[in-house]
């Protein structure tokens, strides 16, 4: 969105301030200063209009001069003037930043909006925990003795295998199978699918 050359003859600033980006895009720091005092009240001015916060307008127009020096290469005089030039990065860099700033004040709002969640309800969790605990007591009394027993020392004691074995005085191998046969019955008790 560049300006095209204006029809008549160049205004003697601009001819110098042409002069003064060709010494940027050469690394002189100098010419960087010249430009920099030439264009920084246009660039904040536009960079304010779009942005309308100071701040953050400041920053805006601080990294639009730092565009100019990184781009001051790819200048050309035949496409516009110096400050069409400033101006058009400047009005880009500042919607930029207004979109970014929208952008994520929607995705915060979205995140928020996400993480509403239907409020806690204790006496609904009550009763479900109350459901669930019934459903394991009538599912318990279908194990055979060995096997309640083994699956309550294992789960509501924390034993191991062994441990359950030594209580049960009974061997290994043999708590091993009713512990698993037990909770496959409770499993399918539950209607739990593995």
């Amino acid at each position: 969105m560049s300006e095209p050359a204006s029809s008549g003859p160049p205004h003697p600033a601009e001819l110098r301030l042409d002069e003064t980006m060709r010494r940027v895009a050469c690394g002189d720091k100098e010419a960087f200063t010249v430009l920099y005092d030439a264009v920084v009240d246009t660039v904040f001015g536009i960079v304010l209009k779009v942005v309308r916060d100071r701040a953050q307008s400041e920053e805006v127009a601080q990294e639009v001069m730092i565009d100019l020096w990184r781009r001051a290469p790819r200048y050309d005089p035949e496409k516009g003037s110096v400050h069409a030039w400033a101006s058009m990065i400047a009005h880009r860099r500042a919607v930029d930043r207004v979109r970014s700033a929208e952008a994520a004040a929607n995705r915060d709002h979205d995140h928020a909006v996400r993480d509403l969640q239907r409020p806690y309800d204790d006496v609904a969790e009550r009763a479900e925990t109350r459901l669930q605990s019934q459903q394991v007591r009538r599912c318990m009394k279908q194990l055979t003795e060995l096997q309640r027993q083994a699956v309550t020392l294992a789960y509501y004691q924390g034993l191991t295998y062994r441990e359950v074995a030594e209580t049960l005085r009974t061997p290994l191998p043999t708590v091993k199978t009713r512990m698993r046969d037990g909770l496959i019955r409770l499993r399918d008790c539950m209607g739990v699918t593995a």
